[in-house]
């Protein structure tokens, strides 16, 4: 058993009874747990989260034992892990209780599938009016592909990302391109967040809970933002492009003389000043490159003409020279040297935590959220598997020590 730190920050005192697993839901509840929710997180006894075992890498025991898998880690700081086993009467009673005195349930099951076990919305809201529930499927709660399983890659493909992902035909490895993380899975965390905060709001003012219904299909769709409107504007289907922009130019990475710098123009103020910077200010008064819908048209004349001269020099002396120009600029980081950013380290983008289970710390990336009366405070790494069983069920349900022992004699917790 493990003390649980009081949570602080914003959200302190909204308690969250998380169902869900592997990615897209448990990033949803790290944000909430971040801003300082209480969030219970329920695994399969003996089992756990499918990401404990999705490795390597694996973090290790004192003992050099291989233990949770670091992917795992990802989406679960500042939670409190409880083992149910659901599928059993008891089990799926405890949970009910357990939804009875929370604020938030989220689940990401197949539509439909928890309410064999009277865990679905219309049987714990007649418990619990005022619960927000959200769940988190691939196509939604409607629709003719309701039923179906939703995964990132399959939604990315499906839902147009990698089509415009990857370099363009004719080019040397063409063929539509994942992202190399599962955006998909994330932005449906953070949708998911913003749900059910706006339903914690309207629930605080109204007593009234409601059913969020969040699909990958759906916020794949949103994704697609301006490529989206540009279909719907001019009727053409984007295609890919390779690490070019759609709608700007230039905005993409250029050969130096010992790698690449991304150049990322949004002006006609900036294209002057990138042409200044590189020692042909007279591009910029060029009448294929005045003003940026000209330079789009122009791009396959423009991005030559530039490269020739970003050639000259290396990555790091441009990025000093057009940074001092006023041009957006970076180099093309691998993930170690991104933690090596001065802004990173400035930033404190790394958490390191501990667990007493395991041999080094716990490192993960910093939450983005920086509230200035009301931070995020990182009060405890990801749990070990059933590390708050016992605490939570007693805390929560007043259940005395021989009871738990009983329940998990019966292979329930």
């Amino acid at each position: 058993m493990t003390k649980s730190p009081a949570p602080t920050g914003p959200l302190a005192g909204v308690v969250v009874l998380d169902l869900s697993r592997v990615l897209a839901g448990p990033w949803a509840t790290q944000i909430l747990a971040d801003l300082g929710a209480e969030v219970i997180k329920v695994e399969r006894p003996g089992a756990g989260d499918d990401t404990r075992g999705w490795g390597p890498p694996f973090t290790h025991t004192p003992d050099g034992e291989p233990s949770d898998a670091a992917y795992y880690f990802a989406a679960n700081r500042n939670k409190r892990s409880i083992t149910v086993d659901m599928a059993l009467p008891e089990g799926a009673a405890l949970l009910r209780a357990l939804a009875a005195e929370a604020d938030v349930v989220v689940e990401n099951f197949k539509t439909g599938g928890l309410k064999k076990y009277g865990l679905d919305y219309a049987a714990l809201k007649a418990v619990n009016p005022r619960l927000v529930y959200c769940s988190i499927t691939g196509f939604g709660q409607d629709g003719p592909a309701a039923s179906k399983a939703g995964y990132d890659y399959m939604i990315q493909a499906m839902g147009g990302l990698m089509s415009i992902t990857g370099q363009p035909d004719g080019a040397p490895g063409a063929e539509p391109m994942k992202v190399g993380v599962a955006v998909v899975d994330l932005f449906t965390g953070l949708y998911a967040s913003n749900g059910i905060l706006a339903a914690l709001l309207h629930a605080r003012a109204t007593d009234q809970g409601q059913h969020l219904d969040i699909a990958l299909f759906d916020v794949q769709a949103a994704m697609l933002a301006n490529q989206a409107t540009n279909f719907f504007v001019s009727g053409k289907a984007p295609g890919r492009m390779g690490n070019a922009h759609p709608n700007l130019t230039p905005y993409q990475p250029f050969a130096t003389a010992d790698g690449m710098v991304v150049i990322a123009v949004g002006n006609d103020g900036q294209f002057r000043g990138l042409c200044r910077a590189l020692g042909d200010e007279g591009l910029a008064d060029d009448p294929r490159f005045i003003g940026n819908a000209a330079r789009v048209r122009n791009r396959a004349e423009l991005v030559p003409l530039l490269t020739a001269l970003t050639v000259k020099r290396t990555t790091h002396a441009w990025i000093d020279v057009l940074e001092a120009a006023g041009v957006p600029c970076g180099p093309i980081n691998r993930i170690d040297q991104v933690f090596e950013e001065a802004q990173a380290k400035h930033r404190r983008l790394v958490v390191e935590q501990s667990r007493s289970d395991l041999n080094g710390p716990v490192k993960t990336v910093a939450s983005p959220f920086r509230l200035s009366e009301t931070p995020v405070d990182y009060r405890r790494a990801p749990p070990a598997l059933g590390a708050d069983t016992e605490a939570v069920l007693g805390e929560r349900l007043g259940l005395e020590a021989a009871a738990i022992v009983d329940l998990r004699e019966k292979g329930v917790i």
